[in-house]
């Protein structure tokens, strides 16, 4: 595992860190071709350059975010983006993830993609892969 996102989980609190360990662990091995990286402060997964799923410490808790994640149509990625197709859900205790739901959603994010990647080539507007 990228050792930027091991030392990122490492400042987080006792619990924090567990949820983001597992998300690491679950997400690594999920997404096997998948570039991993801390982008914009907090871990990110990208294929062939499109960031796909990251994880960051908010105010309420351990925000778990599939870039293009509101196109998966699952109930429980509940935190919507306002501006992008994103879509999120928050952990606060690693209880709280469901590890089948999390392999679905990754499953989905390899599947259903907005391309991030060209946002700015195309001056903000998405276009689905």
């Amino acid at each position: 595992m990228n050792q930027d996102i091991l030392n990122y989980n490492e400042t987080l609190s006792e619990e924090h860190q567990k949820i983001c360990d597992l998300l690491a662990q679950i997400i690594s091995e999920n997404l096997k071709n998948a570039e991993s990286k801390i982008w914009h402060t907090h871990p990110v997964w990208f294929l062939n350059g499109n960031p796909i799923v990251g994880y960051s410490k908010q105010k309420t808790g351990i925000r778990l975010m599939f870039w293009s994640g509101i196109d998966f149509e699952e109930e429980k990625l509940n935190v919507h983006g306002k501006k992008f197709k994103d879509d999120s859900v928050f952990y606060n205790l690693v209880a709280e993830i469901n590890k089948e739901d999390l392999h679905r959603w990754l499953k989905k994010s390899i599947e259903i993609q907005w391309d991030y990647k060209n946002i700015v080539k195309r001056k903000g507007v998405l276009v689905k892969l």
